[in-house]
């Protein structure tokens, strides 16, 4: 089930009404029917992928007790690495093994050895990758003794499952959310007000301005050898803008949902496109994930702490496999390298100058160099990334392709609106998180009103968010 689907706007009302009327505010009837609801949510995809989510729930549940329980050090460590494991186990297997099966297969036939490699034929379930760092974080932070493990199935089952975060997250932390879990949650009118704004806000950015770009970012990029380098980099600057408003579209609607619910789930976006360097933007863009692999890989790897060269070597460790997290193709590596050597390049370049930002022209460039990035991101090979990047350094600039006059218009009109609306909370220092109980209601229902009748009169097909396939 997805967020813009008819199946959803008839779930979504059906389990609020049933959450706040019919459980006579319980905690343990709400937990329950909040569970129940994100496997059904989840199920609506291939309720066999059920089992698996209700796999890695119990083995990180199960881990989480015995390692509590080790009466040693060894006990604690086996139980930890089980879940480990067989965590990333799981995710290698769906995600990983027929392209690093290709990739073998491909460096053998090189040096002439032959093989025929044997590929599995699955479909990757979604939301497996946000889910198992869900379980991965909880399991890390009971082995270094951060929190105590969770003894009621339902509370934890739900913190895995909450289904405003199951499929795209945000990733959230033990820490942060099962104490919301298992305490009473009573409505509120103030968590109502930023709760419908945010989320009337995920859906004009989703459907009106994201999936409005995909028109053209598809068109060129789907055939890119026949369009000029005018046409290659405005696609490349729409998708820039097709994935920030698809992806910030979809925590919007999370994060308001969750609100809905009585919970406060963690910012993910914060206008990464005003950063001023790309130290700054990964502290704006999918901030859930981008701390997460600060917190759980690049500190743990040792972070700044034992010099400049192994802080360059980790920064670059990081960003490769954040890279191959997204999907398991060169592409991500590269578009994770790219990242990993400009973050190492930034931090070399402020240590010697004293300074945090590069000012305005760091941000011009910042822009450029995500923009970039993007093209082996969204592209479908790298065959093609290197193409679309040679272009851009040739003299073949000429007129654009245009596409649907009437499409892009629409899709431009929206764009600025959604770019005047972002200037707006910049430079008014406001969070969109917080905004719907910071105005007055004349206002809330002004802007309210002013996205539901964009999403009305100028959303494009429906479309799967970006993030579901990774």
């Amino acid at each position: 089930m997805i967020f813009n689907s008819e199946a959803f706007a008839v779930f979504f009302p059906i389990v609020f009404l049933l959450y706040w009327f019919a459980t006579n505010k319980n905690l343990n009837l709400q937990n329950f029917l909040l569970l129940v609801a994100s496997y059904v949510f989840y199920g609506w995809w291939d309720w066999r992928f059920l089992f698996l989510l209700v796999f890695s729930t119990s083995l990180d549940y199960y881990t989480g007790l015995k390692m509590f329980n080790a009466q040693s050090k060894k006990g604690k460590t086996f139980w930890f690495w089980l879940s480990i494991i067989i965590n990333l186990g799981f995710l290698g297997v769906f995600k990983y093994y027929n392209f690093f099966a290709a990739s073998v297969t491909d460096s053998l036939n090189a040096i002439g050895w032959h093989v025929n490699p044997t590929t599995l034929a699955v479909i990757l379930p979604v939301g497996i990758s946000f889910y198992t760092f869900h379980g991965l974080s909880y399991v890390i932070d009971i082995y270094k003794d951060r929190i105590e493990p969770e003894t009621n199935v339902v509370t934890y089952s739900l913190f895995v499952s909450f289904f405003p975060l199951l499929v795209a997250g945000p990733i959230e932390r033990a820490t942060h959310l099962l104490p919301q879990i298992k305490k009473k949650r009573f409505f509120e009118d103030s968590m109502f007000r930023e709760g419908i704004l945010q989320i009337a806000v995920g859906f004009f950015r989703k459907m009106v301005i994201a999936d409005n770009l995909a028109v053209y970012v598809d068109s060129v990029y789907g055939n890119a050898a026949i369009h000029n380098s005018s046409s290659l980099l405005i696609a490349s600057v729409f998708y820039a803008f097709q994935i920030y408003f698809d992806f910030s579209g979809y925590s919007d609607i999370a994060i308001g949902t969750a609100k809905l619910f009585g919970f406060s789930l963690k910012e993910n976006f914060n206008l990464p496109y005003f950063s001023k360097s790309l130290t700054e933007f990964w502290r704006r863009w999918h901030m859930s994930l981008s701390f997460w692999l600060r917190d759980y890989l690049y500190i743990s790897l040792g972070g700044n702490r034992k010099g400049i060269k192994i802080t360059y070597r980790n920064l670059m460790i990081t960003m490769l496999l954040g890279g191959l997290w997204h999907g398991a193709s060169w592409n991500f590596v590269i578009w994770g390298g790219i990242h990993g050597l400009v973050l190492s390049i930034e931090k070399f370049t402020f240590q010697k100058l004293k300074i945090t930002d590069f000012g305005f022209l760091g941000g011009i460039v910042t822009f450029a160099i995500v923009v970039l990035a993007w093209v082996f991101f969204r592209s479908p090979n790298i065959h093609t990334s290197l193409y679309i990047v040679s272009k851009f350094f040739t003299l073949d600039y000429g007129t654009p392709f245009i596409g649907d006059i009437n499409i892009l218009s629409n899709t431009l009109a929206m764009l600025v609106i959604g770019i005047t609306f972002d200037t707006y909370l910049f430079r008014s220092n406001i969070v969109i998180e917080k905004y719907g109980s910071q105005i007055k209601t004349t206002g809330l229902i002004a802007l309210i009103s002013l996205f539901v009748m964009c999403v009305v009169l100028f959303f494009s097909n429906t479309t799967n968010f970006i993030y579901f396939q990774f």
